[in-house]
């Protein structure tokens, strides 16, 4: 059996683990040479059950939307969560998000703002590089999901443009 060279050393993912714990990342990537190296913590496993006790709950409420009215229509609409909005913009990676490019600035993007395809709407630090976030279309941004500071994880809603 032809023995390999060891890419990555067992010290190496054990720190990296560590540091994934401190931090509250649930993925790293490695490239070292022509291998590669994925952590991954497995976090899906707790939201599964609350999903399936949550199905059961609401099995009666198409009986009850038998009779739409606009009036329900916009209580739907109201009740929607930005998340699911169309315009809703995701988080690329894992990170802290920073609203403005340094501490006492002024923030990238209001609420009420038009922005343009490619403007800076935010930044997300993830491992010491600072990653401009750009819009994905032109539009006006109805609502900012994240908070200055706050960390984040690859899907999580950011901002809404329409």
């Amino acid at each position: 059996m032809p023995t390999r060279k060891k890419d990555f050393d067992s010290k190496l993912i054990g720190e990296i683990a560590e540091i994934m714990a401190e931090t509250g990342l649930t993925e790293v990537e490695l490239r070292q040479g022509d291998t590669t190296l994925r952590l991954s913590k497995n976090t899906g496993v707790a939201a599964a059950p609350a999903v399936a006790a949550a199905a059961p709950a609401a099995a009666p409420a198409p009986a009850a939307a038998a009779t739409p009215t606009a009036e329900a229509a916009a209580e739907a609409r109201a009740a929607e969560s930005p998340a699911d909005h169309p315009g809703t913009v995701t988080s690329p990676m894992v990170g802290t998000v920073y609203l403005a490019p340094q501490p006492d600035a002024d923030a990238f993007v209001n609420v009420g703002d038009r922005v343009g395809e490619g403007d800076t709407l935010m930044i997300i630090e993830a491992m010491k590089v600072m990653n401009p976030i750009p819009s994905p279309r032109a539009g006006i941004v109805k609502a900012i999901l994240a908070s200055d500071s706050q960390p984040v994880e690859f899907g999580d809603p950011l901002i809404v443009i329409e």
